[in-house]
């Protein structure tokens, strides 16, 4: 079965600048649209957890998506995060992405409740009723408690829409499950140090929060694996992005460093919502050494 959207490329779950205040900084959203669209990624993702989702009401979370699409003006596919703890609350957010035109959604385990494998698959597919869009899955156990194994992708897997699903489990077992038992449901990397394993699995798609200040160097390493099926060369951009990888997947400040970085790279976020801080000078200073290095290595592979 030929799905009905073909996620390729890379996927960048936009940030969300904050003014002083903390109110949303909607100048500073439009420039980091612009900003990725000129550095040549392939769609933007409104309302994932990178975009501070778990500190926004459902309003909210609809009224950035729709300012988003209105800035992106069709020239990239807007995919819109459906993920909450409240299976209403996702129906809305999917009601909402249908109503505004978004191209896809994204859909999550609800948060902490710990669903069956049933129960996840049937509220999984009453909010992909909502939308009747595409859908990228997305399965992430460690902050949604549970996989989405083979019963919930059985179940999930009749309806048309699921297109594709973002693996973060950071399980590789996972990668082989799902290139070899389901290979209808399009496998997007989801575990950003696994990049490279994933494309080796056939992967053609590639959901990186970092790609929201190193754009281009997330580009490159799509172009050698997947576009190129280069993989000694990703080998060598995939290396000079690991300690990067460290950094954001392993020092405990994700949103704060994906932050820091589109900061570092002309566009100003501001801080975080609560309850998290913004990083210490120590935690500013590696992170902008390990940016520049990588900037610098990759541009020199790039260069051949």
């Amino acid at each position: 079965m030929t799905p009905i959207f073909q996620f390729e490329g890379i996927y960048t779950p936009i940030v969300t600048p904050l003014l002083p205040d903390g109110s949303f900084n909607r100048d500073g959203l439009a420039d980091q649209v612009e900003h990725l669209i000129g550095a040549g990624v392939h769609g933007i993702i409104s309302g994932g957890s990178t975009g501070e989702n778990y500190a926004q009401t459902v309003e909210q979370r609809l009224d950035l998506a729709q300012f988003t699409k209105d800035r992106i003006k069709g020239r990239l596919p807007l995919i819109v995060g459906t993920g909450t703890m409240r299976t209403e609350d996702s129906i809305a957010l999917a009601n909402g992405a249908r109503e505004m035109g978004a191209d896809a959604i994204l859909l999550a385990t609800p948060p902490y409740a710990v669903p069956t494998e049933r129960e996840n698959a049937l509220n999984a597919l009453a909010i992909d009723r909502a939308a009747n869009l595409p859908v990228m899955l997305y399965n992430y156990p460690g902050r949604m408690g549970v996989n989405m194994g083979e019963e919930f992708l059985d179940r999930v897997g009749r309806s048309r829409n699921i297109c594709a699903i973002k693996e973060s489990s950071g399980d590789i077992n996972r990668v082989h499950l799902l290139a070899r038992d389901y290979p209808h449901i399009q496998m997007s990397c989801g575990m950003d140090d696994q990049a490279l394993e994933f494309f080796a699995w056939g992967a053609r798609s590639w959901v990186c929060a970092g790609s929201n200040f190193l754009p281009e160097e997330h580009v490159a390493l799509y172009q050698a694996c997947a576009v190129e099926g280069d993989f000694a060369k990703g080998r060598r951009i995939m290396s000079a992005m690991m300690p990067l990888m460290r950094v954001l997947e392993q020092g405990g400040k994700f949103v704060q460093c994906v932050k820091h970085g589109t900061t570092m790279a002309g566009v100003n976020t501001g801080g975080v919502m609560p309850p998290l801080k913004p990083l210490n000078k120590d935690d500013k200073r590696e992170l902008n050494q390990v940016i520049r290095v990588l900037k610098s290595t990759i541009a020199d592979i790039q260069k051949g």
